[in-house]
């Protein structure tokens, strides 16, 4: 199994490429250690000393690490981390599988919702997975979009940017209702 890595614009986080399936859909976040119960995969890349964060996709695992250790150093045993796991047979989650990304919502903006969503899911999505990450629909009020950052979105130094000039630009273009996007934690 050969494993490719990629560079992510947050420079704690790395993207790793097993050329396998990692998630048939949806996408998982684990934040911590304490997270990952429902998830082999992120459990033992875990067990590598230095790694803060998780994150799957459809074919690719973000690890972001701490700020003491060195990706040179911290790189080939995630790298054995993942191997062994695919090695092993077991499935990257336990139960019923990744989440489907967006948080319902239920109201007055409901058709407002359901073209943030769309267009979330059309222009936004596939380019922040490039980069190892996910943005979620989290909650629209009185023309403020809330979004959760998830991977190597989650703390990258470029995030408010990327929302900003990004994403808000591209949603107050579409949908005039919009006038600001906000990230939740």
């Amino acid at each position: 199994m050969f494993i490719q890595t990629e560079t992510t614009p947050n420079p704690a986080t790395l993207k790793f490429l097993p050329g396998e399936t990692v998630l048939g859909q949806g996408t998982a976040d684990f934040p911590s250690a304490d997270t990952a119960s429902a998830s082999p995969l992120a459990r033992r890349v875990f067990g590598v000393a230095g790694v803060t964060g998780v994150f799957l996709g459809s074919d690719f695992i973000t690890v972001t690490k701490n700020d003491s250790v060195i990706w040179d150093h911290l790189k080939p045993s995630v790298l054995g981390a993942i191997m062994e796991h695919f090695q092993s047979g077991a499935p990257a989650l336990d139960g019923a599988g990744a989440a489907g990304g967006h948080t319902e919502h239920d109201g007055p903006d409901g058709d407002i919702v359901n073209q943030i969503k769309e267009l979330l899911d059309t222009r936004v999505r596939p380019a922040v997975a490039q980069d190892g990450g996910d943005i979620t629909f989290h909650g629209f009020d009185r023309g403020v979009v809330y979004l959760h950052m998830q991977g190597a979105c989650a703390g990258c130094p470029s995030s408010t940017l990327t929302l900003k000039m990004g994403i808000e630009n591209l949603l107050r273009h579409y949908i005039p209702e919009v006038t600001e996007v906000r990230p939740v934690a």
